[in-house]
């Protein structure tokens, strides 16, 4: 038998029923039994179930009163809310929109981050510390943008300099020349042309081009710093912006999110690596050939055919171009020579070079590589279309893993 008081005693009620809720209705708190139409059961106005967990709230827990009932249902509060949500939609692509260069900037750091880590970690591997592996790793990289400065900075001053020099006499040589002699008897343009060059107008407006020149010089420079600041700043705490970002997925996926995001960061350093290495390999050749031609300036033409090589589908069209202009310049037999070299090696870099050095870092079709780098070209320009490619193996990688088996599933 069970006991008189056991807690299923047919004797006493049992906690939460009717014979409690009339008791304490009656006497146990004094206050006013109200019944609740929702719930079907009768309440004491002056306490409040605290979350449903059966703990009775005072009137001194609320101090302001029992809250009221929602405004669901008023039509005033559904515009308003509505108001309010296209509003705050409207005032964050503002804010998006102003903040657009700086998103950019980071958006490139975090991916220059990403493609410098894999050599971190290589260096790592050598039983260095993560902080003398950056050292070395970002000391490189400066190292970089310092040579190319001085290599290609004095040419482009020597050469702007000597071209405004000499700028009288070559517009004196084209006065000799009978076409443009009978063409400048009826119209005057060389004699225009001259007093143009020779007066103050033209000291003015290069004065005011300058210093635009200038400002947007000092402007590039600002925001190489801060790429630089912002690229060191993320490769030292990458570790841990990854944990982070890991932690606001639930537990239960946490461990195949950790995976894939590991994966995509593992292909989006191979891509930035093997292009870094396909442009130096560029950039080598190139020098070496133009050396070998004695054109002018090969080692600042050869840095920006390996700059211009970073950007996929016309950088290095543009870098071939530039090269082969001054070789025509040397002569017309050195101009050839560099178009044919750069068709040749074009043809080299992409059908052997390439798939050697991405074969183990980005798996891309070349479909989804012309489509990524127009995308992104057209969305961001030069950024965009050095971001089209890893993302664009980003989005098959997912779809690969995580889409295409749940519609199987279906």
């Amino acid at each position: 038998m069970e006991p008189a008081d056991s807690p299923t005693s047919p004797d006493r009620p049992v906690a939460g029923t009717d014979a409690d809720t009339d008791a304490d209705a009656g006497g146990g708190t004094g206050g006013e039994t109200v019944r609740d139409t929702r719930a079907g059961v009768a309440t004491d106005a002056g306490t409040d179930d605290r979350a449903g967990d059966g703990v009775a709230m005072t009137p001194l827990d609320r101090p302001f009163g029992m809250p009221g009932r929602p405004l669901r249902s008023n039509p005033f509060m559904f515009g308003l809310t509505g108001a309010l949500g296209v509003l705050t939609a409207w005032l964050l692509v503002q804010a998006i929109a102003s903040a657009g260069s700086a998103l950019v900037l980071i958006v490139v750091s975090l991916f220059l981050a990403i493609g410098l880590n894999p050599a971190v970690e290589a260096l790592q591997r050598r039983n260095l510390s993560r902080r003398v592996a950056i050292t070395i790793v970002f000391g490189s990289v400066i190292a970089f943008f310092v040579a190319f400065g001085l290599a290609v900075v004095p040419p482009l001053t020597e050469q702007t300099t000597g071209f405004f020099g000499h700028l009288p006499e070559y517009v004196q040589q084209l006065q000799n020349h009978p076409l443009i002699r009978s063409v400048d008897e009826r119209y005057q343009v060389l004699d225009k042309l001259q007093q143009y060059v020779t007066g103050d107008k033209l000291a003015t407006q290069m004065f005011g081009g300058l210093l635009g020149v200038a400002s947007i010089l000092i402007s590039a420079l600002f925001s190489g710093f801060t790429l630089l600041i912002l690229t060191l700043y993320f490769l030292g705490s990458l570790n841990s912006i990854k944990e982070t970002a890991y932690r606001f997925v639930p537990r239960s996926r946490r461990t195949r999110v950790r995976l894939l995001g590991d994966e995509i960061i593992n292909q989006i350093g191979g891509y930035v690596a093997g292009n870094l290495i396909i442009s130096l390999i560029a950039g080598v050749v190139t020098f070496l050939f133009l050396s070998m031609l004695k054109v002018p300036y090969a080692l600042a033409l050869a840095i920006f055919v390996a700059v211009t090589d970073l950007i996929p589908l016309a950088g290095a069209v543009i870098g071939a171009v530039v090269a082969s202009g001054v070789g025509f310049l040397v002569s017309v037999q050195v101009g050839v020579a560099c178009t044919v070299f750069f068709i040749i090696y074009q043809q080299v870099e992409n059908y052997w070079i390439s798939p050697k050095v991405f074969k183990s870092s980005v798996d891309v079709p070349p479909v989804a590589t012309i489509v990524g780098a127009l995308l992104g070209g057209a969305l961001l320009g030069i950024v965009g279309a050095l971001l089209g490619i890893p993302l664009a193996a980003a989005l098959l990688l997912i779809a690969r893993e995580v889409v295409m088996p749940r519609q199987d599933r279906l």
